[in-house]
């Protein structure tokens, strides 16, 4: 089982405030910090969610066909997501919308490059 997802970052504060935002509309927070990563998790949960500068010194990069998919409440909650992510230096891969599997769906890229989406279970 997936204990935390991690994804790579040229620039850790950048990173830090775009998270921040984001992580911030589904209720939760840093739950931890060094100089090198910020991981965030729900109020009261383990981490579940760390943004790192690579140990190995190289310039982060994104995996191809790599994504991260967050499941929300309901549909205002996806919008919302998307619309922090665009606002906060994110790229939209997808904007909300029903797709083709009924779900209620947002897609966006990081300031990084990573891949990011998110999905209404209701």
């Amino acid at each position: 089982m997936i204990i935390n997802l991690c994804f790579g970052t040229r620039d850790l504060e950048r990173a830090g405030a775009f998270y921040d935002a984001l992580v911030g509309v589904l209720g939760g927070g840093r739950s931890g910090q060094s100089e090198r990563s910020i991981y965030y998790a729900a109020t009261g949960a383990g981490a579940g969610f760390a943004v790192t500068l690579p140990f190995d010194g190289n310039p982060a990069t994104v995996g191809n066909g790599v994504m991260a998919t967050l499941g929300v409440a309901d549909r205002e909650t996806v919008d919302r997501l998307h619309a922090t992510a665009l606002a906060h230096g994110g790229a939209c891969e997808g904007p909300p919308g029903e797709r083709a599997s009924g779900y209620y769906c947002a897609y966006w890229r990081d300031p990084d490059g990573n891949k990011m989406n998110a999905v209404a279970m209701r």
